[in-house]
């Protein structure tokens, strides 16, 4: 995006930008996952893996969703990829044909559309409110599916607006998309961990009654245990539809990084517990932005109750400072205070910006205050 690249020349050229647009965490990758990935790398651990991860790997996922939801997998309703970025791809290259539609509720994470363009097939926007939680409305739901919709892309907690799922929302859904026998559901859960209420964590879906042969359940450890770059995502869904997938990575990407599947191994063997300080220390830095948005004459800023993006609306102050739109905002914000945001038009929200609380206190108090004086 543009905002993002002239943000990184500026820091180039020399200039102290605060960047609050990335989407990862600012912790450091656990100790023992470390220490896991050195020791596959000493015992020599190098080699080609299964295309869908090593049998450990697999064990462990297993192992994962009992422990934590009471729900089984076989080895072969599961798939690692290169990332979970990846296996989204994969799923939707492997199922889509020409004319299909797959709708994604807005806001979304900016790739989904890009990635069913690539499939040839249409991305339908579906549109929610602030007002509502930016929760999917059922029976707009309803209204827009047609026999030509494949699948629904759903994203809690949400990037952008960190939005979770109510379980009785979840099922009023799964009742809309039930009564399309076609229709698939990709649930994208990779910032299940990290939840500020008490919204259930895990595959929602999946185990809800007649939806288990129809959901993708997509999750990773890059946001959970703040590994971005060792890009290991991993799938469970309906064994035909990952034998699909599995043939898309064989003929791409083949099998995820050996290191970083061993590395997996003891992310997903660490208990949960281990994100309390983390959560801790991310809810006081919500507050903090949260309190200081909505104190900011023309921003009006929802408490997200899951991952660590706030997602503003910043109409006001754009009218008031005779700006164009939220990518003016960004724009103008980085020129004048160095500040790095991402404006909501990516996420198909236009009006709002998101702004990443995966930093230091003293980077986001000084944020704060850079952005308080563009907008006084």
């Amino acid at each position: 995006m543009a905002v993002t690249q002239k943000a990184r020349d500026l820091q180039a050229a020399g200039r102290d930008v605060l960047t609050l647009s990335m989407g990862e965490l600012d912790f450091e990758t656990p100790a023992p996952v470390k220490e896991a990935a050195i020791a596959a790398i000493a015992a020599g651990e190098t080699r080609y893996t299964a295309v869908d991860g090593t049998p450990a790997l697999k064990a462990a996922i297993t192992e994962k969703y009992r422990r934590d939801h009471d729900f089984l997998l076989s080895p072969e309703e599961i798939v690692a990829t290169t990332g979970g970025k990846f296996l989204i791809y994969a799923a939707l290259r492997a199922t889509l044909e020409p004319g299909d539609e797959v709708i994604i509720p807005s806001p979304y994470w900016v790739s989904y559309p890009g990635i069913v363009r690539m499939c040839g097939a249409v991305p339908v926007i579906l549109a929610t409110q602030a007002g509502q939680g930016f929760l999917p409305d059922p029976q707009t739901l309803k209204a827009t599916m047609t026999p030509k919709t494949r699948w629904i892309l759903l994203n809690f907690p949400n990037n952008p607006s960190g939005a979770t799922l109510p379980l009785e929302h979840a099922a009023a859904l799964a009742e809309v998309i039930e009564a399309h026998p076609r229709a698939l559901v990709l649930s994208d859960d990779i910032y299940e961990l990290i939840r500020f209420d008490a919204s259930p964590p895990g595959p929602l879906f999946a185990k809800m009654k007649g939806m288990r042969e129809r959901t993708l359940t997509v999750n990773g450890v890059s946001k959970s245990h703040a590994m971005t770059g060792w890009r290991l995502g991993f799938g469970a869904g309906p064994a035909p539809l990952m034998a699909a997938i599995r043939r898309v990575a064989g003929q791409t990407t083949s099998n995820p990084c050996s290191i970083s599947q061993a590395a997996a191994v003891a992310a997903l063997g660490m208990e949960p517990s281990f994100l309390t300080d983390w959560r801790t220390a991310l809810r006081t830095r919500r507050d903090l932005v949260v309190r200081t948005l909505n104190r900011i004459e023309g921003i009006s800023c929802l408490s997200p109750s899951g991952a660590f993006y706030v997602f503003p609306d910043i109409n006001g102050v754009v009218k008031r400072k005779g700006l164009a739109d939220d990518t003016a905002f960004c724009t103008a914000l980085l020129d004048e205070e160095a500040l790095a945001l991402v404006p909501g038009s990516a996420f198909g929200a236009p009006g709002f910006v998101r702004l990443s609380f995966a930093a230091a206190d003293s980077v986001l108090e000084e944020a704060m205050g850079r952005l308080k004086r563009f907008c006084a």
